[in-house]
């Protein structure tokens, strides 16, 4: 691996999601239900073998600071980056340019990584990693990581590969999250990649193209984030941007977005029940069952969600809990 390479991990994420597990102080990335340790651990420990600890950064909220101190201890305290306030994944990427020129220079390489996603197949993820900051290094593109779909998901992004550009490809187009007729036609074209929302870029070439698509986040650090907009890194520059490249690969990747992703990585019975804690089942189906509280007892039920806490249960219709959001707004 490169010797100038940093990685950035993204965890300012609310996780709002997954409430009642997730709240403001304890979010998505910090939960230990998907993979036995937290998500930001996680995101940590797959990094093993590519850099040294002094070289990964976290980005998150200040009010996140215990709690990511706790959570990793070897990471040196001047490496986690404080924002003040939310300013969606624009801003955190460009700070994180900012600090990594500080450390190397222009020429550095840095990745920009998630810290609330699951990668079961570390090994498969080190190597595209590995790929995507070769081509970064070598170029004056920007690379994203795409993944390789698996069936049609519609509640991720999609990116159209173009032609090959030695082990990469040449990034065609972004597409926002498909209906699943589409989704499906993007699976068996072959032509499409999910947008895992990682991308790996110069400090040279990330530069460029803030300077160009977003020229108020140059050289930004937390205390410019009063005045700045809410935007994400995808609307800012990489849908405008025509110098990307993706690679194209299949790591286990998963964002698990909201409770109806727990299917995929809890322990399941034959009526397709996702279960975790003290769960007792009867003639239920395709339902979601987190006992992190009170037991949980069901009876004829399916297509449900139930999670309880020490305080609190979520009862939701399966294909509701993406408006979760929703119902945390009218809660007083």
């Amino acid at each position: 691996m490169k010797d100038n390479f940093y990685a950035a991990i993204l965890s300012g994420g609310s996780g709002e999601r997954f409430w009642p597990l997730s709240t403001p102080d304890h979010p998505k990335q910090f939960l230990s239900v998907f993979g036995g340790k937290s998500l930001l651990r996680q995101s940590v420990e797959r990094l093993k073998g590519l850099l040294p600890v002094e070289n990964i950064l976290v980005v998150t909220g200040k009010a996140l600071a215990k709690a990511t101190y706790k959570e990793l201890p070897e990471i040196p305290r001047k490496n986690i980056i404080l924002e003040p306030c939310r300013r969606d994944t624009a801003a955190a990427v460009a700070t994180a340019c900012t600090e990594v020129e500080k450390r190397g220079g222009e020429n550095a390489v840095a990745a920009i990584l998630t810290a609330d996603h699951l990668m079961k197949k570390e090994k498969s993820f080190r190597r595209i990693l590995a790929l995507a900051v070769d081509a970064a290094a070598k170029s004056d593109d920007i690379v994203t990581m795409g993944v390789k779909p698996t069936y049609p998901a519609t509640g991720f992004g999609y990116i159209k590969v173009g032609k090959p550009c030695g082990k990469v490809f040449r990034a065609e187009r972004f597409v926002e999250k498909p209906d699943e007729p589409t989704a499906k036609k993007y699976l068996k074209s072959g032509k499409y990649v999910w947008n895992a929302g990682m991308f790996v870029w110069k400090v040279s070439t990330m530069k460029a193209a803030l300077a160009k698509f977003a020229p108020q986040l140059v050289g930004i650090t937390p205390a410019d984030y009063e005045s700045l907009p809410k935007i994400s890194f995808d609307y800012a520059v990489m849908e405008k941007a025509d110098n990307v490249l993706v690679t194209s690969g299949d790591f286990g990747w998963d964002d698990v977005g909201t409770w109806a992703a727990a299917d995929r990585h809890l322990k399941t019975d034959g009526r397709k029940n996702a279960i975790r804690g003290g769960v007792t089942l009867l003639d239920c189906g395709n339902t979601v069952a987190v006992a992190e509280g009170a037991r949980i007892a069901a009876l004829g039920v399916k297509d449900i969600v139930i999670v309880t806490t020490k305080d609190s249960v979520l009862v939701a219709s399966k294909d509701r809990v993406q408006d979760l959001k929703k119902l945390l707004a009218t809660i007083g």
